[in-house]
């Protein structure tokens, strides 16, 4: 038997044969060429084709993962749309009289060594995507079809690595689990094996030999047994089959109520990226959403989104919470979250740069825009607003005098407005140090885990190099989040947490010993978060 190890993205077992998806070798440089012209047209032709393909791919997409998923493949879309790739594969047509697959692939090669290299977490994610466009325009100008990844047959499969396109078009049905040599825990093809609930393994060293053996991956240990002992596959099957058994059971507990053996109630909402998200919302039987990341309204967008294109958005989403809270975040563009249009200046450090509450302060009439689509929403269901990024009592004002600015134009102009919540994102130090200051301004706080954890560890949680010394656990988050807590309650405000420290298990007792009112997590972590509650009893001691 041999073992190998590696990062797990996903608790969970896979028992099967192993493939080994080999991807084809890119176009040769010295295939023949004909006349620039011609070579541009070819790849123009494959672009088109290559959009469409992806078109498809996102509507897939979009049904099996939800639209904030789905988001990937329109950013290849407009990838593919980039002047300056396109300049960068008609140079090398012209200059090397090269083949129209030679001259992608190279192009492909060049823009991702130049994304991985810069400092920027958002465009170093980009190097993965443009090798993966170039390789879908490649492969339709050489005729070659799409690789196959899987077979006939149920199979782990492994390779060196998954675009976002491949994981999204492989079979579930004959996908058992992956393994992969290089990506990062939180790339997108990482993301999206988490949602389609697919046990994977990152980072692991494998060679030829692999190819067709049984094999067992073991999330919860992060690690590979090839050729396991029987005793050790028997162990393992078990545990699978008691896996497949706890999510049966968890489907038991839909419209179960959210207590602890002793009587405290907690709420559990969901975290969404747009409208196209609910059905996961309603299917795992969230009791409202914490958090409506807005900026994906934004960002799926080529220019700014009018207000009534936000209000239909926002009053589809309340309308069908039917009456169950909706917390919409304000915009949280900049950082690694930039739409063009924006023309946002480059900056040496953009996670503390100009983003958030920041620029919606200084480009007040984009703010107002959304603020009067939210105002005009929340007459059709229950609306709260949450503002982001929040480091002191005048941003919080100047939001809220916006805000009632809106409200009152709004009723001058004859419109209906409903009552909202207003609430802030505790997720820098300097918030949590004024928090009962924060908490005289507003109605509720809700901490953004991430980013508080990024801003005091002062680590870049993107960088996979860093992955060691990020420790969301540390007792300075944990202080920082009781201190929260215990400031927003001495002030009437409730506290909640929206950010992926939420769904820890582990620190779900701690949370409600701190008296925390409400978690906030991914559809898929609810029922899951449900029964954790279910099963705790705040009356006894805790555990040493």
């Amino acid at each position: 038997m041999e073992v190998a190890t590696g990062k797990s993205i996903l608790n969970g077992i896979a028992i099967g044969k192993l493939r080994i998806y080999r991807k084809a070798a890119a176009a040769s440089e010295t295939a023949a060429a004909l006349s620039p012209e011609a070579e541009w047209e070819r790849f123009e032709t494959a672009r088109v084709q290559a959009q469409e393909q992806l078109a498809a791919l996102y509507e897939k997409a979009l049904e099996e993962v939800g639209e904030e998923n789905a988001a990937i493949f329109e950013i290849h879309q407009m990838m593919l749309e980039d002047e300056d790739y396109l300049d960068a594969v008609k140079g090398i047509l012209e200059t090397q009289n090269a083949t129209a697959e030679y001259a992608v692939i190279a192009t492909g090669e060049n823009f991702s060594a130049m994304f991985a290299a810069m400092d920027d977490a958002y465009m170093q994610a980009r190097a993965v995507d443009v090798k993966d466009i170039s390789q879908r325009v490649g492969n339709i100008l050489s005729g070659r079809a799409e690789d196959s990844l899987l077979g006939d047959d149920p199979v782990i499969l492994v390779a060196d690595d998954l675009t976002p396109s491949e994981t999204v078009q492989l079979d579930k049905s004959k996908l058992l689990g992956f393994i992969t040599r290089h990506g990062s825990s939180n790339s997108h093809t990482a993301i999206l094996a988490r949602t389609m609930n697919i046990p994977a393994l990152i980072g692991v060293d494998f060679d030829d030999s692999w190819d067709g053996r049984f094999a067992v991956v073991d999330g919860y240990n992060h690690c590979v047994y090839i050729d396991p002992a029987a005793d050790l596959l028997a162990t393992m099957e078990e545990k699978q089959k008691n896996d497949f058994k706890r999510e049966a059971l968890l489907q038991t507990l839909k419209k179960k109520p959210n207590v602890t053996l002793d009587g405290r109630e907690i709420k559990v909402y969901a975290n969404i990226g747009n409208a196209g998200d609910i059905g996961l919302v309603l299917q795992n039987d969230a009791g409202g959403i914490g958090l409506f990341r807005s900026e994906f309204l934004y960002l799926e967008s080529q220019d700014f989104p009018t207000e009534d294109e936000q209000f239909a958005v926002y009053k589809r989403v309340v309308e069908t919470m039917a009456g169950k809270k909706v917390i919409i975040r304000t915009l949280d563009i900049g950082a690694d979250k930039q739409a063009a249009y924006f023309r946002l200046d480059p900056e040496e450090n953009p996670a503390l740069g100009y983003r958030a509450i920041r620029i919606c302060l200084t480009r007040k009439e984009v703010f107002k825009q959304q603020l009067r689509a939210i105002l005009r929403a929340s007459v059709y269901g229950t609306v709260s607003v949450m503002f982001p990024m929040i480091i002191s009592v005048r941003e919080v004002r100047d939001a809220k005098e916006l805000l009632e600015e809106c409200r009152r134009e709004l009723v001058e102009q004859g419109y209906a407005v409903g009552q909202v919540e207003v609430g802030i994102m505790i997720e820098t130090p300097a918030a949590v140090m004024i928090a009962d200051e924060l908490a005289e301004e507003v109605e509720f706080f809700s901490l953004g885990t991430n980013d508080l954890t990024q801003y005091t560890l002062a680590i870049d949680r993107q960088n996979p190099k860093l992955d060691n010394f990020y420790d969301p656990h540390h007792p300075a988050i944990l202080r920082m989040i009781r201190q929260t807590v215990e400031a927003g309650h001495r002030h009437g405000c409730w506290v909640g947490i929206c950010g992926e420290l939420g769904a820890d298990q582990t620190l779900t007792e701690t949370f409600l010993r701190m008296g925390l009112d409400e978690l906030s997590v991914s559809p898929s972590a609810v029922l899951p978060l449900r029964k954790k509650i279910r099963s705790l009893d705040l009356s006894k001691e805790p555990e040493a």
